[in-house]
């Protein structure tokens, strides 16, 4: 098992992406000066010990030693002892809505963003529950199984976009067949779906699906995320343009509250409304908290040695070597030539 101490500095590695843009900037205006002064070929037989290939290659060491320094800060870890570990808990299956429509901005910044922000908060404050992730829109996929493992889980969570199920639609039916079969086969522990979605349900029977999934003692919370007045939907790669029917009129995404309140009914759960300033998985965590908490087990790395040492000296050693090339031609050395022909 793999994971880093401190992966919230790996967002230093935009740093490389910046230098390497700065760089190419630098040297384009290096060589508009040059052709300035004249024909850059003739240029070059009057400055014999200039080397841009050896500028490029000392560029490209220091990247090479600013990433392995970067990793190494983040704290690489690999998991050393791994044991069976005993919780008291729930099994909490998140099913996310990620079709086009919870890119609406009725919910700032938009409702697919409130609503991961939201979970992110909900997965900090989780102690010995397991969770899991279901996305769905036109199809239902798992994203994540259902682990103890929260540092995967806001990882997977931060993956999420409109892009990552292939099919259009919101099949929200299909999403609760696949949560509750996701669960840990044979379980005794409480089981809870919590459906986050704008409800516009065009595909299945969602409450037939929750009373199925009650049926097998598992509790359908919902959240509608967005407002009553609803919002277009901002089309993709167009700032400014929203997407239009058939007809040229612009499509708006209203919440279909009634529907959530009929899964939620159906699976004896709580409905909650998001606001821009409450998404409402606080309450339902709560409602979570309540339910009766059975003995978990799971293999878990309890262990973890530290591996950030081995990266920093990879990249000292490259800032060695970066240090070592000259930026010039060595007067002597260009006059060897062992090539040369012996008269």
């Amino acid at each position: 098992m793999f994971r880093f101490a401190h992966p919230e500095l790996l967002y230093l590695l935009t740093v490389i992406l910046l230098l390497i843009i700065f760089y190419i900037v630098m040297v384009n205006k290096k060589k508009k000066a040059i052709a300035e002064f004249g024909n850059p070929e003739l240029l070059k037989l009057l400055m014999p010990l200039v080397s841009f290939k050896r500028d490029a290659w000392k560029f490209v060491m220091v990247l090479i030693a600013l990433l392995f320094v970067i990793i190494g800060v983040a704290g690489p870890q690999f998991g050393s002892k791994l044991q069976q570990v005993k919780k008291q808990g729930v099994e909490l299956m998140v099913v996310l809505d990620v079709s086009n429509s919870m890119l609406a901005q009725d919910i700032k910044p938009c409702r697919l963003e409130k609503a991961k922000m939201a979970i992110s908060r909900m997965v900090e404050k989780l102690s010995d529950d397991k969770v899991g992730m279901i996305v769905f829109a036109g199809d239902a996929y798992v994203q994540l199984p259902i682990t103890t493992d929260y540092s995967s889980a806001k990882l997977f969570l931060s993956n999420i976009n409109t892009d990552i199920v292939p099919v259009q639609g919101t099949a929200i039916g299909a999403a609760i067949d696949l949560a509750a079969m996701s669960f840990t086969p044979e379980s005794e522990t409480s089981k809870a779906i919590i459906v986050i979605t704008d409800g516009e349900n065009h595909q299945d029977d969602a409450v037939a699906a929750a009373r199925l999934a009650h049926e097998k003692g598992i509790t359908i919370h919902t959240i509608g995320m967005g407002l009553e007045q609803g919002a277009p939907i901002p089309e993709k790669g167009h700032p400014g343009q929203f997407m239009k029917d058939d007809r040229g009129n612009v499509v708006v995404s209203k919440l279909d509250e009634q529907r959530l309140q009929e899964i939620a009914k159906a699976g004896e759960g709580m409905y909650v409304r998001a606001s821009n300033t409450n998404v409402g998985l606080s309450r339902l965590l709560d409602e979570v908290g309540k339910m009766e908490k059975t003995m978990l087990e799971e293999k878990v790395y309890t262990d973890y040695a530290e591996k950030y040492q081995y990266f920093i000296l990879v990249g000292l050693f490259f800032i060695f070597v970066e240090f070592m090339v000259l930026s010039r031609k060595n007067k002597h050395l260009i006059k060897i030539n062992i090539f040369k022909k012996r008269q």
